[in-house]
């Protein structure tokens, strides 16, 4: 296949780490014993981690994390290859999506690389004797990891699982740059409106709101944040934005976009005070953070100005533009394009990192059932990759620096 036809050309050419770990691990294939399921949202960045799995010698099961989200290029073009099986078509309805998501389960997979913890939870659930089979498995969102600690809460986890998404090149790289500048790009493609001037209301200053609104106020944005949780409220406010309500912010805002990773962040008593034409979007997981219902029960008609826009007519005159019908803006409106390659790369280097360490990494070591922190050896593997891509050198510790950081009992004249 040529680059010309290739859905996937253009965004290898732009994730070098998974691209220097296929090439090192193409040759052993460590994973060749393994089968591997995989949810995410089935677009070219996702492509090229099945084939980096793929080509590491993982026979892999794919799915979506979100059924509206799935390329139907990227599908077409891994169903064809040997090893990659996809349960997962473009459009397909939420009913079908759920059904292909227990096929695949049903494939007995050993580990499960996961999104939102789809699988993980339906595994558990509706797989139980599957589960108990399952070698680990790795999680790269926010609300996923939510789940997974609500389960170990609960005592049900069957199997160990790494917490990408809370590794150091997760949040400060994917969350932060990637969410910030895919949301924002794809709100003002979708609208074909300017931030500058504006004010942008962000639900919820976790790694992903905090990238949202900083780059919202970069581009000449005035940003307010409402958030839960005193410490991150805090945290908005010393890095410059204005902290309020939902209720008090919604009557100034120009768009809200929320990133919590819970529901009905803007709900029924929030309509009341939202300005004619204000724009509503969702970076955060699902379609549950803007209440849908509730807008669809206030307006008195609705229509569809724009692709993507859905304008709710109220009957006091106001109209409210949501955008991707209150799903992920970034990656389920039909201009979208998730979030950059580059980012991406290191996301989906330390899935992979999760996946070959926890089934092929020959450190011995058995974990029991639970949720872990990816070892941070990984983490650093993965960031010396990427600094290796863009030429960047950073110095090593001298063996006099290294002993002043290990001896406890080190004074300063000793050494």
């Amino acid at each position: 296949m040529s680059d010309e036809t290739d859905p996937l050309a253009w965004t290898r050419d732009y994730t070098p780490i998974l691209r220097s770990l296929a090439e090192e691990y193409g040759d052993d294939e460590p994973l060749s014993d393994y089968t591997v399921a995989l949810a995410s949202h089935l677009e070219q960045k996702t492509g090229v981690l099945v084939e980096t799995l793929n080509e590491a010698g993982a026979d892999v099961l794919v799915t979506g994390s979100e059924p509206h989200s799935t390329k139907a290029e990227v599908v077409d073009a891994l169903r064809d290859q040997p090893g990659i099986e996809t349960f997962v078509e473009a459009g397909m309805s939420e009913e079908a999506w759920e059904a292909g998501q227990h096929d695949l389960l049903e494939r007995e997979p050993d580990f499960i690389l996961d999104d939102g913890c789809e699988l993980i939870a339906k595994v558990h659930a509706d797989h139980p004797e599957i589960a108990r089979h399952v070698v680990g498995g790795g999680e790269q969102t926010t609300a996923g990891i939510t789940r997974l600690e609500a389960m170990e809460a609960d005592d049900v986890l069957e199997f160990p699982v790494y917490g990408v998404n809370d590794t150091p090149m997760k949040h400060f790289f994917d969350n932060v740059h990637g969410t910030g500048e895919s949301s924002l790009s794809n709100v003002m493609i979708t609208t074909n409106t300017m931030l500058s001037g504006k004010t942008v209301v962000v639900g919820g200053y976790g790694y992903c709101g905090r990238g949202i609104a900083r780059k919202a106020r970069g581009m000449g944005a005035q940003t307010i944040v409402t958030e839960v949780d005193p410490r991150k409220a805090l945290e908005a406010h010393m890095d410059g934005h204005r902290i309020e309500t939902m209720e008090s912010a919604a009557s100034e805002a120009d768009y809200i976009i929320t990133s919590t990773g819970n529901r009905d962040v803007v709900r029924e008593e929030h309509l009341d005070e939202l300005q004619d034409g204000v724009i509503l979007a969702n970076a955060g997981h699902f379609d549950v953070e803007i209440a849908i219902a509730d807008l669809e029960d206030a307006a008195e008609r609705v229509t569809e100005p724009r692709d993507g826009v859905t304008r709710y007519h109220l009957d006091d005159g106001r109209r409210i533009n949501l955008l991707a019908e209150g799903r992920l803006v970034n990656l389920t409106g039909p201009h979208s394009n998730g979030h950059p390659a580059e980012v991406m790369d290191t996301t989906f280097a330390m899935m992979f990192e999760a996946a070959r360490d926890m089934l092929a990494g020959g450190s011995g070591e058995e974990l029991a059932p639970g949720l872990y922190a990816i070892p941070d050896r990984l983490d650093r593997e993965v960031a010396y990759r990427k600094l290796d891509t863009l030429d960047v050198a950073v110095d090593d510790l001298t063996e006099r620096q290294r002993e002043y950081y290990e001896d406890w009992e080190h004074s300063d004249s000793a050494f």
